[in-house]
């Protein structure tokens, strides 16, 4: 993700399926080991959830952008599920996994 029309695909592909968002601060091991954590998703998984990813460092303004449309503070690194428009589920730090996420989506 790197514009907004990017933004605005994402939440609006929402009304379709769920769309995972990862914010990532390529600065930040913590960020590195989340990301390491989220690559536990299957490639089945990822072909019927939409991920979009998303450098902090590059795009700050992005993710300001989502914490602006979704209420949801912003941390890095962080994961949230959109739904219909909406954040559905969000974690930061040690709580982003691949099975918390499946769980959200289950």
């Amino acid at each position: 993700m790197e514009t907004d029309s990017d933004l605005v695909s994402a939440f609006e592909e929402s009304f379709s399926r769920p769309v995972i968002l990862f914010k990532h601060s390529t600065r930040c091991s913590i960020s590195s080991m989340a990301l390491n954590r989220v690559k536990g998703l299957s490639d089945a998984f990822l072909q019927n959830t939409p991920f979009y990813y998303l450098d902090l460092i590059a795009h700050r303004d992005l993710s300001a952008s989502i914490s602006d449309r979704t209420g949801v503070r912003h941390e890095s690194p962080q994961i949230l599920i959109i739904d219909k428009g909406e954040c559905r589920y969000h974690a930061s730090h040690m709580e982003i996994s691949a099975a918390s996420i499946q769980t959200a989506l289950a």
